[in-house]
């Protein structure tokens, strides 16, 4: 893979996967849905329209779950009261449009041809954004790398520590994903601001 770029032609913003990059931006993108969808702060979806545009009933407490703690900060962190209302207007819309712009990573790359079950060895899938897209994926790149930084306990400075791990901790492995999320992320950005 060689990151993302401007088609000189189309305009489009184009990248090439192998099938088992593609198949784990996927995963990733999944499990970040999966955590922004299972905690008990996003309302349901059999709710009339009105009443869920309508409902500021979300959660007044910051989550549990240090992923989400990084995902949704405390807005306040000096006024408790303000922080507690500030999330209960806005934790759930946050959730939707984040979770909504994982499934967009999920729905293009199998759009361009990923498998449901990756079984083909070779499998090349080729992405091609539009402007509006390119900026959903990278809104969701920052998301995805949120989340491996905060499993993984990543602080600024702390190359040494992870590259002094061995090839075969799956701290280190953890890490390269980390880094290549950020290698995708950084061409994309390039990617979007080339004329």
């Amino acid at each position: 893979m060689s990151g993302f770029a401007r088609h000189r032609r189309s305009r489009l913003i184009i990248a090439n996967f192998t099938g088992f990059e593609a198949d784990l931006l996927r995963s990733l993108a999944s499990q970040l849905v999966e955590l922004l969808r299972n905690e008990a702060a996003v309302p349901s979806d059999d709710r009339d329209p009105f009443e869920a545009m309508m409902d500021f009933s979300g959660p007044t407490t910051e989550p549990e779950d240090p992923v989400l703690a990084r995902l949704f900060p405390t807005a306040y962190p000096d006024d408790e009261e303000a922080a507690s209302e500030f999330r209960r207007f806005t934790e759930g819309a946050l959730r939707d449009g984040k979770a909504t712009a994982a499934v967009t990573i999920i729905e293009t790359l199998e759009e361009a041809g990923l498998p449901p079950e990756l079984t083909e060895d070779g499998l090349m899938i080729d992405v091609e954004l539009d402007e509006p897209t390119a900026e959903i994926w990278l809104r969701s790149f920052t998301d995805v790398r949120l989340a491996l930084a905060s499993r993984l306990g990543v602080e600024d400075g702390d190359d040494d520590v992870w590259a002094a791990l061995p090839d075969e901790d799956p701290r280190a492995q953890a890490h390269d994903i980390y880094e290549w999320v950020g290698y995708l992320q950084e061409t994309l950005v390039e990617a979007l601001t080339t004329d």
